[in-house]
């Protein structure tokens, strides 16, 4: 099975080196890296460049759009039009991976189900030790994680407490898998979401609502989210009433969402 590892990012180039360090020590790798850039710098573009260099037999595809605001849904559709993989593994550009972080998801990739992965929170001043030390080497015992039981990695404790849900609680596009022909059946993300918050729960009630269960894993599919401040909330109204429309209508389409891109239209490169 192929698989698309896909990374979100806008102008923060230390976390998207660190991000990508960690892709490439993988103990299995994606088949291929796509950027989903919601309208980064050159900056970033740079790093990507370095990054494509430095690692010449992974492929790495920089998916650019314009910035026009926050922008994540129309960014990931994007993407993942350009994926090749059937699999698609979806982080942020501040989540860097445990080393067996890809081999974990395509473990538990199982038709008819979409999965959510196990999140390490790290504190504000082991961020920046990370970024000074430019390396990633964090564990349970490192001083700055607030969650510190999501660093075990053990295929026991996984096989114990990974579980089957059907609500939307812990749902983060940070660390979220599904097959990419399932996105398709529901047109991807909605791109009604303008701004932060919601966009990956209601791609996941579509989901849902369309027959696809949802996997959480536990101590696997490991990711370290790197310290930032919080995301602006003021576009939260719009989007908590986009959510419960689906909500109550139980939808599976949307009708603006990743189809305009499987049609050609896609001209941002």
């Amino acid at each position: 099975m192929t698989c698309s590892l896909i990374i979100t990012t806008y102008n923060w180039e230390e976390a998207l080196q660190q991000v990508l360090f960690s892709c490439a020590t993988q103990t299995l790798l994606p088949d291929e890296i796509i950027i989903a850039d919601d309208g980064s710098s050159e900056k970033t573009k740079k790093v990507i460049e370095n990054f494509a260099h430095e690692n010449p037999t992974l492929p790495i595809i920089h998916s650019w759009q314009e910035d026009l605001g926050f922008r994540a849904s129309m960014s990931r559709n994007r993407a993942i039009a350009k994926a090749s993989g059937e699999y698609i593994i979806l982080i942020d550009g501040d989540i860097c991976l445990h080393q067996n972080f890809i081999q974990d998801h395509l473990s538990f990739a199982k038709k008819g189900f979409f999965t959510q992965g196990t999140r390490v929170l790290v504190e504000k001043h082991l961020t920046q030790k990370i970024f000074q030390a430019k390396k990633l080497a964090l564990n349970f015992f490192s001083q700055g994680i607030k969650n510190r039981k999501n660093t075990l990695h053990s295929k026991f404790l996984s096989s114990l407490f990974s579980t089957h849900k059907n609500h939307l609680k812990g749902i983060k596009t940070c660390n979220l898998a599904f097959f990419k022909k399932d996105c398709l059946a529901i047109n991807g993300f909605n791109e009604d979401f303008v701004g932060w918050g919601r966009e990956d729960s209601e791609f996941a009630v579509r989901l849902l609502n369309y027959g696809i269960k949802r996997h959480d894993i536990r101590f696997n599919a490991i990711a370290y989210h790197l310290y930032h401040p919080e995301n602006t909330r003021a576009s939260l109204p719009q989007n908590d009433a986009i959510l419960k429309n689906t909500i109550e209508q139980k939808l599976v389409w949307c009708n603006n969402g990743i189809n305009k891109y499987l049609k050609g239209l896609d001209n941002d490169n």
